[in-house]
């Protein structure tokens, strides 16, 4: 368990992590609200996938809900329902997981319908092809938003083969040729119990809360489980395919034409650490606020309040397991395209030869900090921390002291995170511009 300072930003005190036999894990934390929340986790999200499967583990999170042996066809949701709990689920390229969020009287009878449904799924085959259509329909939806559409463009210009450059939701024409066995293996392989994080946050006894977890994960049977994976194997294949690719080593620029936008997208992204590389990440977190978070950060303040050539910049440092992408968005007119390019680069090159001034530290290192508290006050939110750090990591450690690792970094810190990993002159581009913009 970690000790931290009195006076440590970070207000959280560690949870109970409890080891089942088969080798699954719980993690536990009572919480004075009125609520207790159930996420189960499994580390399977698309970047297990092959190719051909692209897109199967967004699928089965669809399945998960179509009914058990002990659970028909919209008994689960009913039943969650009449006692007004709430349940949903996510998958990202790196993991997936199913939640629900009850009264504390009522945790006792949801959490094991919750824990039997995503065991057990049937997957019938009627089902399978009709929520089949609900998944292509989710992809055509997320080909016509321009945000997503955007951000696909620029995943796929930043990675050359690293599973992180294929959308979650996968291609429709994987997706057309699924068949409900794949998934029936699929789920067999990934979804055993000894795979399994299951965090619960609320306002009940921890003992209780692990006893009914423990309880419901011993009365539910699952199929026949798969041939083991070798260890080498399931490290292999949870560590993704390949290894993180270099730095790009020169500008690769990628360029649409898109009629449904009313304003052009600019995006910049440069490879940067992922999870595997943790102590990495942290300074680069720090750049992102100081350079694209609130109305006084440096380029907002600049390209959008002083100058008006954008109207919405945004930085981010997306940290994927293997590795990540620091992301630059920004909306504009189609003339200020080449203007504001240059303008980002020289703030780069700022960031790598003027140390970032006190004051300024400071202030972003309080506003990271404090988003972090402000974001993990509810059971669901820090159930989400605690199964995303525990999922990927093993270790609850860096949730816990993420606020203290952001306020202990130096101007020095911060500058050769720039200098290693933001290069002025490779990068990638990718630009979405209006036709009717190109005409003018």
């Amino acid at each position: 368990m970690m000790l931290l300072t009195r006076d440590s930003v970070c207000a959280l005190e560690a949870p109970i992590v409890h080891r089942l036999a088969n080798g699954g894990t719980i993690v536990a934390q009572q919480m004075p609200v009125d609520a207790v929340n159930l996420s189960v986790w499994f580390r399977v999200g698309s970047r297990m996938e092959a190719d051909a499967i692209n897109g199967m583990a967004h699928f089965l999170e669809h399945m998960v809900f179509k009914g058990t042996e002990q659970l028909a066809l919209g008994e689960f949701e009913r039943r969650i329902e009449e006692r007004g709990a709430i349940t949903n689920a996510a998958t990202s390229q790196d993991y997936t997981h199913f939640y629900i969020t009850t009264a504390p009287q009522d945790f006792a009878t949801l959490a094991p319908l919750q824990i039997e449904v995503v065991l057990n799924p049937r997957i019938p085959d009627r089902d399978f092809e009709s929520e089949r259509l609900v998944v292509l329909e989710e992809i055509r939806r997320a080909e016509d938003n321009p945000r997503r559409r955007t951000y696909y463009r620029a995943m796929e210009t930043t990675f050359d083969y690293l599973p992180y450059r294929r959308p979650v939701l996968g291609p429709a024409t994987v997706i057309e040729s699924l068949v409900p066995q794949q998934m029936r293996d699929f789920h067999q392989q990934w979804y055993q119990p000894d795979r399994l994080i299951a965090v619960v946050v609320g306002n009940l006894p921890v003992d209780d809360m692990i006893a009914t977890v423990t309880q419901a994960l011993t009365a539910t049977t699952t199929g026949s489980a798969g041939e083991a994976l070798p260890v080498a194997t399931l490290a292999a294949a949870t560590a993704g395919r390949g290894d993180p690719e270099p730095v790009f080593s020169e500008v690769v620029r990628r360029h649409w034409v898109d009629d449904r936008l009313q304003q052009a997208r600019l995006v910049m992204t440069w490879r940067v650490p992922g999870l595997v590389d943790l102590a990495e990440t942290y300074a680069l977190d720090v750049l992102a606020s100081i350079l694209g978070h609130g109305r006084t950060s440096r380029l907002v303040h600049d390209l959008r309040e002083e100058r008006r050539w954008v109207s919405s910049i945004a930085v981010s440092n997306l940290t994927h397991w293997l590795q990540g992408v620091f992301y630059i968005s920004v909306h504009l007119p189609a003339e200020h395209l080449a203007r504001v390019e240059a303008a980002i680069v020289e703030h780069i090159r700022q960031l790598q030869e003027a140390p970032v001034q006190a004051a300024e530290i400071h202030r972003v290192q309080t506003q990271v900090a404090n988003r972090f508290v402000f974001g993990n006050e509810t059971p669901r939110d820090r159930a989400n921390l605690y199964g995303y750090y525990q999922t990927l990591l093993q270790d609850l450690t860096p949730a816990l002291a993420y606020p203290d690792h952001i306020r202990q970094l130096t101007a020095t810190d911060l500058q050769q995170a720039a200098q290693r990993y933001l290069s002025p002159t490779a990068y990638g581009v990718v630009v979405m511009q209006p036709a009717v913009e190109m005409a003018e």
